[in-house]
């Protein structure tokens, strides 16, 4: 027996469902994350922490809006009955660019860790790219969580996101 569709659902009951919370929480991990790069100096690798960050953040606002709204069928080739496929590709795409962008902020950290010290007077990156690397791994495991939860929805059967 195929799926019955569902009633849709209002924004404030898809904003306490688990993917709402999911998508608030990648939202501001990922806003904290190129936050705290873009507001100080960083060079080289943080280049692609950044743009993961921010892509990611961009996309997941762009998801989170069209699913509040009840827009996803008019999205051409992603939306109506492929929306929770494409939510799923989303995460997941995320999940996999965020493991390296959390090597590159590990790798950073651990290049800048000799400035951790009380004597040492100059400016310096460690923090920063300590946060940063935080940020990310929050938001990989978010994101990671976000992938596991549609895939176990549709393996259920379900037609939405929430």
């Amino acid at each position: 027996m195929p799926p019955q569709p569902q009633a849709r659902k209002s924004a404030a009951e898809i904003l306490r469902s688990p993917y709402g919370v999911l998508r608030v929480l990648q939202i501001l991990l990922g806003a904290s994350l190129w936050v705290t790069i873009a507001a100080n100096k960083y060079e080289g690798s943080m280049h692609f922490v950044l743009f993961v960050a921010v892509l990611f953040w961009l996309l997941t606002v762009a998801l989170l809006f069209l699913t509040l709204l009840g827009k996803q069928d008019l999205v051409p080739l992603v939306g109506g009955d492929r929306w929770l496929p494409s939510n799923v590709a989303h995460d997941l795409a995320a999940t996999l660019l965020y493991l390296p962008a959390v090597g590159v902020a590990i790798y950073k950290t651990e290049k800048y860790s000799y400035c951790n010290l009380d004597a040492y007077q100059h400016s310096c990156l460690y923090k920063v790219y300590l946060a940063a690397s935080v940020f990310a791994c929050l938001d990989a495991a978010a994101y990671l969580v976000s992938t596991v939860h549609g895939c176990c929805r549709k393996q259920r059967g379900k037609l939405t996101v929430a």
